[in-house]
């Protein structure tokens, strides 16, 4: 009996030792306040293993540039044909992507033509009304703004597309047949392209790259590897509509130049010389004029304080010829296009020397530029 309480007291100072070391235990913890416990950001999702260091730097560029791009749904007003009521319906949708922390967004202005509404989304799924602030259709080129209240903008950084390289790796992001946010690779393919813009004006020196470009990728970027924007892509050569290896891009240096005037003014303030200029080819075909002729000359010009003549009928109706333009600088000029590209790379204010063909007679002389 003795031997039996004696192992019951024991069992029993077991038990009561234990709760007091629980409870001890428990006391003795000191909480945390909860403002001073750290809080884990999370992580971006790492990336796959056995990657490339060339798989790498094109999923970083990616995830980095991604957020400077949008995508671009336009709508038009059409009038009910029984109710004679307007109602806004879709009338297409493309690609663009963030010039400044203003607001600005580039684009083609074959995206919002003859469009009533521009609405801009972007990858986190925000949308915004966008305002347009000005277009150059003989560039493709046109510049919505948006109110982005306190969102942060994340421009493109800009490159150079001077110094491009044939062969050089190139980068399209874009949204074609309105999938969001399609990454396409590829290289320059051919420099120097000439296409023909909105206005039926030629592009030169246009990008050409095999880099997949489909409908919805206008408008949006082609970065080099450095995730610098080297062009705007505007167009695929294909009779299927669909990629064929063969698009291209507006070079960034064009668009440099285009967009401050697109901002500030709405439109490009030309250079010019002050003449009008024989515009049908008909004629020029079968006069075989090569060159610029001009029609007529604008009073108060800088053409008409040059003393370039325009042309003119004597009282017998016999036409007198104006002079012909054959050369601006160092640029020959064949056509109106010519003439008018040629003056693009000067500036308003700006005296070039012209080399015109007066008669028989060929003549250089020294024209300041106004603006248009």
């Amino acid at each position: 009996m003795k031997s039996i309480g004696k192992l019951i007291i024991y069992l029993l100072l077991l038990v009561v030792g234990f709760i007091i070391g629980t409870a001890w235990n428990q006391t003795s913890e000191v909480p945390v306040p909860e403002e001073q416990v750290a809080v884990v950001e999370e992580e971006p999702a790492p990336l796959p293993e056995n990657l490339t260091d060339a798989e790498s730097k094109t999923i970083n560029l990616f995830e980095k540039s991604i957020s400077s791009v949008v995508y671009i749904t336009t709508s038009s007003l059409q009038r009910d044909y029984w109710s004679r009521n307007e109602m806004e319906v879709p009338s297409g949708s493309g690609s663009g992507f963030v010039w400044d922390e203003e607001g600005h967004i580039i684009t083609n202005y074959h995206v919002i033509k003859n469009a009533s509404k521009a609405t801009v989304t972007f990858s986190d799924q925000t949308s915004y009304v966008a305002e347009l602030v000005g277009v150059a259709p003989e560039k493709d080129l046109a510049v919505l703004k948006i109110d982005y209240e306190n969102r942060v903008l994340s421009p493109l950084p800009l490159g150079v597309s001077e110094t491009l390289r044939v062969g050089q790796s190139v980068y399209a992001i874009g949204n074609p047949f309105g999938l969001d946010y399609t990454l396409t690779t590829g290289v320059i393919s051919a420099l120097g392209r000439e296409i023909q813009s909105q206005a039926r004006r030629p592009i030169r020196d246009v990008i050409q790259t095999d880099a997949a470009i489909n409908p919805g990728n206008s408008g949006g970027p082609l970065l080099n590897s450095s995730g610098r924007l080297i062009g705007v892509n505007t167009a695929i050569y294909s009779p299927s509509g669909a990629s064929a290896g063969i698009g291209f891009s507006i070079p960034v240096d064009v668009v440099k130049w285009v967009v401050p005037d697109l901002i500030e003014f709405g439109r490009i303030q030309r250079p010019v010389l002050g003449v009008e200029l024989l515009t049908n080819q008909q004629v020029a075909d079968r006069m075989n004029l090569k060159g610029a002729l001009i029609i007529n000359v604008t009073a108060g010009s800088g053409a008409e304080k040059a003393g370039l003549r325009g042309t003119s009928r004597d009282k017998d109706g016999e036409i007198s010829l104006g002079d012909v333009i054959i050369g601006v600088g160092d640029a020959e000029v064949k056509s109106n296009n010519d003439l008018i590209l040629a003056l693009e790379k000067f500036n308003v204010g700006d005296a070039v020397k012209l080399k015109i063909k007066r008669k028989d007679e060929v003549v250089e002389v020294e024209v300041g530029l106004t603006s248009s």
